[in-house]
């Protein structure tokens, strides 16, 4: 039987797998998910699948806040797929069940981080349908992916993955990534409230940020991508990304990729599990905000935490050990690391990217890099507003497949100074207050001295605390003092 074009893939398991190890920026594959039957799964069709099975969706309301809208500050509605359609057909009454109470007009509804192996335990063989395996993860498939549904607007706040690198699915309508390298990571301005164990999310509102508050951002570089349906994303190990669906109705599947040095992600984890809670749990008259995310399952106790990370350190340590006397003996036998949570136990079905394979250059057709780009300023207090649906034009580099990425062009130039009583706006000058307003108003000078002597807060001091910067050194001295390198006490300069 002769093959046909549309089963030919531009690269092959083992160079897919190779790319995704030397790859160190995002970038998106074209024609590699040809004959995948989970392009199939449109919301419709999941509907038919799931039948009378509740599914949690969060929502959040349309509108502008120049804060970012965290899981925290969300509602939730557990409801049938096929009522979720209704609701955004504009039906109302019982044919939406709990959506009733949202109107589609003033909401968005998003449907995400659903387990296919939770949502689908009835009905296994629908695991299949998702095709890792082309990717060179054998024996990867749903099982091991995690399903989102979204209505236009829902979206994901900033914030980067402190584990692996990720592999994303469009499977039906659009989805705009914006991302931001590691190296931009003091600019995003991180925090671990709400703590979310694995997620350290960007305190900027992406879209409509505070530059007064957070200035450096517009020094932040983005790299945006239209994400098509049969299209995959493959996003680096802690790249910083807000996602956001821009059509109707959009679905995605995706799954995260160990990668060797997680075992040292997940001490920071544990570490900075073990200060939050501690901190957070304590009586305090401004500890009652809603700081742990809906994701987590409560709250641990010190004592819990503290075993999470004697655990942590002695799973990383073991590894370390392990390395290195295969380096010794050069002993051939696979070297891959296994998955494991923030208590260091073993995670099943560990499939991470084998590290023998010479690097070669991918670029081309089928693989496109997401570049930095400059847009057109988006809605911003501090700066001159702009209607944040105005983007600049983007390259679409692939008229047949119809991937945009983003073209490179110069750093954010747009500034506002102060200029002797005047307002004047110049290119290449930051200033994290706002203008003058020329009649001799010295009101934010004030409102600047004023703020100097703000209270600090619990969460102040976490930001600190636990910064990752920080926590990368306290793990640092965890490994040397108790993984068995340096037994001795010894003093550091810190």
């Amino acid at each position: 039987m002769a093959t046909t074009a549309a089963s030919v893939k531009p690269f092959t398991p083992e160079e897919t797998q190779r790319i995704v190890h030397d790859l160190q920026q995002p970038a998106v594959f074209l024609n590699m998910t040809c004959g995948w039957p989970v392009l199939r799964w449109t919301a419709e069709h999941l509907s038919g699948c799931l039948g009378d099975r509740l599914v949690r969706f969060r929502l959040g309301k349309k509108e502008q806040t120049y804060a970012p809208l965290f899981e925290t500050q969300c509602s939730y509605v557990e409801a049938k797929l096929a009522q979720f359609l209704s609701w955004t057909r504009g039906q109302t009454g019982a044919h939406v069940g709990s959506f009733s109470a949202y109107p589609y007009s003033e909401y968005w509804a998003y449907a995400d981080y659903k387990y296919i192996a939770m949502l689908f335990q009835d009905q296994p063989s629908m695991f299949e349908d998702v095709k890792w395996s082309e990717f060179g993860f054998k024996e990867r498939n749903g099982r091991e992916s995690t399903l989102w549904i979204g209505t236009k607007g829902a979206n994901t706040p900033c914030h980067l993955d402190s584990y692996g690198c990720n592999l994303v699915l469009q499977v039906q309508g659009r989805k705009r990534w914006h991302l931001f390298p590691p190296e931009d990571t003091s600019k995003l301005y991180p925090t671990r409230i709400p703590y979310e164990e694995s997620s350290i999310f960007s305190q900027v509102d992406i879209l409509h940020p505070d530059l007064r508050k957070f200035p450096d951002f517009q020094k932040a570089r983005a790299h945006t991508v239209t994400l098509q349906p049969g299209q995959v994303l493959y996003v680096p190990k802690h790249w910083w990304h807000y996602v956001e669906s821009v059509d109707p109705i959009t679905v995605s599947v995706n799954s995260w990729i160990e990668l060797e040095g997680d075992d040292v992600a997940r001490v920071n984890e544990a570490v900075t599990k073990a200060v939050v809670c501690a901190l957070k749990s304590a009586s305090s008259d401004d500890n009652a905000d809603e700081w742990l995310n809906p994701t987590e399952e409560g709250v641990a106790s010190h004592n819990e935490n503290m075993q999470y990370v004697n655990l942590a350190v002695k799973a990383c340590t073991q590894r370390q050990k392990s390395v290195q006397h295969l380096k010794l003996t050069n002993d051939p036998k696979d070297t891959r690391p296994v998955k494991r949570d923030s208590s260091g136990q073993v995670r099943i079905n560990s499939d991470p990217v084998n590290y023998s394979a010479p690097v070669f250059s991918p670029f081309g057709p089928y693989l496109i890099p997401v570049l930095y780009q400059q847009e057109d300023t988006p809605d911003t207090m501090g700066l001159t507003p702009k209607d944040p649906e105005v983007k600049s034009s983007r390259n679409c580099v692939s008229q047949t497949h119809d991937v945009c990425a983003a073209a490179p062009r110069t750093e954010r130039t747009s500034a506002v100074r102060v200029h002797q009583g005047k307002h004047e706006c110049s290119p290449g000058l930051t200033h994290s207050r706002p203008c003058d307003r020329g009649d001799g108003n010295t009101q934010d000078s004030e409102d600047s001295r004023e703020s100097i002597h703000t209270t600090i807060t619990t969460n102040d001091l976490l930001d600190c605390l636990v910064h990752p910067d920080v926590i990368a050194r306290v793990t640092e001295l965890l490994l040397e003092r108790h993984g068995g390198r340096h037994r001795s006490t010894t003093t550091l300069q810190l």
